[in-house]
């Protein structure tokens, strides 16, 4: 059995708690990281994405690859030079793994399981049920997305099998939209955003490990959708979080162009919405442990 895996982006909140649940159940975890941290349980190997730097014994180390790297999406405002950071964060550090694979002639790799994302599909895709083989947008997240999964396919060209999950909207309490969406919430101005009608493809973070998990051990090649089954609106997203935190929901919705006039391009991530299948990953086997948002919510809530 693979018993070692690398992970980058291990210090991002899905990184951490998937490195946790893959200790606990007995794997080996190192980190790739800029810079050493003396305060990480796991152990660390140094890579420069800039000068092409992999430090010595991290491929060798590796029996497979768990790529999470990439700057946040939704962290700052998308200027052309952001724009620029986001794909190549994710995009320049699968190169630099698979051109040090490739001039490499003792590694043990086995498998390269990346992260991909929902935003595949584009922002805007109503309320069609989406399935992994359905056409990419044409927006700049799908362009995102589309670069990522084929830095990730590379490896193929070395032999080595890939997995991409398409990960949803992660709910979680230490990060992530979840925070961002209750904060107004908690303090009585709470709102669904837009018409509320648009679809958000949630995942629990702990799901959303236990699928990587699953990918790794379930061999499971090709891509798939990491999303809970059962999609929802903002607006009743919106409500749920309203009920679990037992405040009023009174205001009306924000409109489309005050999302617009603050966040610019970026408001198509709030605005707009994607009701994504995850009918291909169940057929593999995979069992959720928070299929309903309210089990979801009252874990992390409770």
């Amino acid at each position: 059995m693979s018993k070692h895996i690398l992970i980058t982006g291990g210090s991002g909140m899905i990184g951490m708690k998937l490195s946790g649940l893959l200790m606990e159940k007995g794997y080996s975890v190192a980190h790739l990281a800029r810079s050493k941290n003396n305060d990480s349980p796991y152990q660390q190997f140094e890579w420069d994405i800039d000068k092409a730097y992999l430090e010595e014994g991290a491929l060798e180390f590796a029996d497979i690859i768990i790529h999470l790297a990439g700057a946040g999406v939704a962290d700052k405002r998308w200027t052309e030079n952001r724009k620029k950071v986001i794909i190549e964060s994710r995009t320049k550090t699968a190169e630099l793994l698979y051109n040090k694979l490739k001039e490499s002639s003792n590694h043990r790799l086995k498998r390269f399981i990346s992260a991909s994302a929902i935003g595949y599909y584009g922002m805007y895709t109503g309320d069609e049920l989406l399935p992994e083989d359905h056409k990419p947008g044409e927006d700049f997240l799908a362009e995102v997305v589309q670069k990522w999964e084929a830095a990730a396919d590379q490896f193929t060209d070395l032999q080595i099998p890939v997995s991409k999950l398409r990960v949803g909207v992660v709910l979680a309490k230490e990060g992530g939209a979840l925070p961002q969406l209750a904060k107004p919430i908690k303090f009585g101005v709470g709102a669904a955003l837009g018409s509320g009608q648009q679809y958000m493809s949630w995942v629990h973070i702990d799901d959303i490990c236990h699928m990587f998990l699953h990918l790794l051990e379930t061999e499971a090649v090709g891509v798939y959708n990491g999303v809970a089954p059962r999609p929802v609106t903002n607006k009743a997203m919106t409500k749920a979080v309203a009920n679990k935190l037992n405040k009023p929901l009174w205001l009306p919705n924000v409109p489309g162009f005050v999302m617009k006039l603050a966040l610019g391009e970026m408001a198509g991530i709030v605005l707009g919405g994607n009701k994504v299948s995850s009918e291909k990953l169940e057929q593999t086997g995979y069992k959720f442990q928070f299929a309903e948002l309210d089990n979801a919510l009252d874990d992390i809530y409770n």
